[in-house]
């Protein structure tokens, strides 16, 4: 009976290689990325979405960008938020010891819970913050159905 020990193995594969590397990239996930990031995090602009009876409210925080230079559509039920960060500079010649805010072309796409009413949205902008106001379609605003006695 022939004795072969691991180390002489040539097929010898670390079975803790997998795991290591689903630690590595659950870590990157948790800091603000993900692998295919390269650990930065992908979400702007951030966005609360709310509704009431008649409603869907959508704040979008987007500080440094004028609200003019802010492109907002609604397609189908999906709402689009595009617009530019222009706050970096070309020949920057810092070291930095922690970047968060970046700078360049953003685009933010929101599938909405319902169908609304595309010619009375409205947009406003005040301190860094858009809230943007689509009115549900008249189709899936709740009627009050009233019950006749007799």
């Amino acid at each position: 009976m022939a004795i072969v020990r691991f180390a002489d193995q040539k097929l010898f594969r670390n079975p803790w290689a997998d795991f290591e590397r689903m630690r590595r990239e659950l870590d990157a996930l948790f800091q603000g990325g993900g692998p295919e990031s390269g650990g930065r995090g992908t979400v702007f602009p951030a966005l609360n979405i709310s509704e009431d009876s008649s409603h869907i409210y959508v704040r979008a925080e987007i500080p440094g960008v004028p609200a003019g230079e802010v492109e907002i559509s609604v397609e189908g039920d999906t709402l689009s938020i595009r617009g530019e960060r222009k706050t970096c500079s070309a020949e920057e010649k810092h070291s930095y010891h922690r970047r968060e805010l970046e700078c360049g072309r953003f685009s933010r796409a929101v599938t909405l819970p319902c169908k609304i009413q595309v010619d009375k949205v409205e947009a406003k902008a005040a301190d860094g913050i858009i809230t943007i106001t689509l009115p549900k379609a008249k189709a899936v605003i709740p009627r009050q159905i009233k019950v006749n006695v007799g």
